[in-house]
């Protein structure tokens, strides 16, 4: 025997322009303060020296850490180099970066003589590396809105492709609008959450899209916000299902994962809340502005014979 769920029937379309204006503002507020304070940026783009060092044996993260900072260098970072005898430490650019001192105050900070720590390699980044990387970043963001632009233009129609852009960018930009606000290290792996916070609001996306479009095929007479009321409600369970495990999943890669990953983790908890909203009250609503209508989704063929029947 097949149980149908009761579809809830949440009005969420008679708050799109007030979800749009708080979408407006937070998103001009998170401009200001990237343009003002700017964001916090690691080694990977300000350039540093990485250290790699070998134990005797296998060695915890967390004491590597607490040593490191005892001897002076607060904002190192250290990960296991193929296992966890071998670490790998990041260290930002100092007015004694570049001198052979620096192999020699690592190794003093981790106490190397006594426990028979061995230097494996140290090799200098210049700021230039960050700036390729920044380059090369912005134009994957870049790259990534144009192709997700031109899919759903081509699977749906043009005024979808707008609102599901301007749902991407208001997530990319509420997401480092909170890095900067919590000053949290951006990072390649943070640019990595960019990039998969990305992935993961358009899929949202074009969930409720195609729910949309069948809907607007099968109810001809209805009106465009009691269809989009009807799509998003009957996507409902299945986005908060999604949502929450991706949810506890991040939680559990912030609280267990160490802070190699804290800035990736904290991005991608920030990005899933935002995407949660933004799916519903900015990439529909916008498309429901534009005014998206049943004709744009059927060929012309199709829509004839939809025409004549009763």
């Amino acid at each position: 025997m097949k149980i149908l769920a009761r579809v809830p029937t949440i009005d969420f379309m008679s708050q799109r322009r007030t979800g749009l204006l708080v979408s407006l503002v937070l998103t001009v507020a998170s401009l200001i303060l990237l343009f003002t304070r700017g964001l916090n940026l690691g080694i990977d783009f300000t350039g540093g020296v990485l250290v790699e060092v070998g134990y005797p044996q296998g060695v915890e993260l967390s004491e590597v850490r607490e040593e490191l900072e005892k001897g002076g260098f607060e904002r190192a970072v250290a990960q296991y180099f193929g296992s966890t005898s071998s670490v790998l430490i990041r260290l930002p650019l100092t007015a004694e970066t570049g001198s052979a001192q620096v192999s020699t105050q690592v190794l003093g900070a981790l106490g190397a003589e006594a426990r028979g720590i061995q230097l494996r390699r140290i090799e200098f980044v210049g700021p230039q590396v960050g700036e390729e990387l920044s380059e090369k970043g912005g134009l994957a963001l870049l790259f990534a809105f144009i192709g997700i632009f031109l899919y759903i233009m081509f699977r749906f129609e043009w005024k979808f492709s707008a609102g599901a852009i301007a749902a991407l960018i208001h997530d990319a930009i509420m997401a480092l609008g909170f890095l900067s606000a919590a000053w949290v290290e951006f990072d390649v792996t943070t640019l990595a959450a960019i990039l998969a916070l990305i992935g993961y609001s358009n899929n949202e996306t074009v969930v409720i899209f195609d729910r949309v479009r069948e809907n607007l095929i099968a109810m001809r007479r209805a009106e465009i916000k009691d269809v989009v009321n009807l799509s998003v409600n009957q996507t409902l369970l299945r986005s908060i299902i999604t949502h929450l495990t991706t949810l506890l999943v991040c939680t559990a890669l912030f609280a267990l994962g160490g802070p190699s990953v804290h800035s990736f983790s904290v991005t991608l908890i920030v990005g899933v809340i935002v995407a949660t909203y933004s799916s519903i009250y900015v990439s529909t609503s916008l498309a429901v502005a534009l005014g998206v209508s049943r004709e744009d989704l059927l060929p012309p063929k199709a829509e004839e014979e939809a025409d004549g029947m009763p």
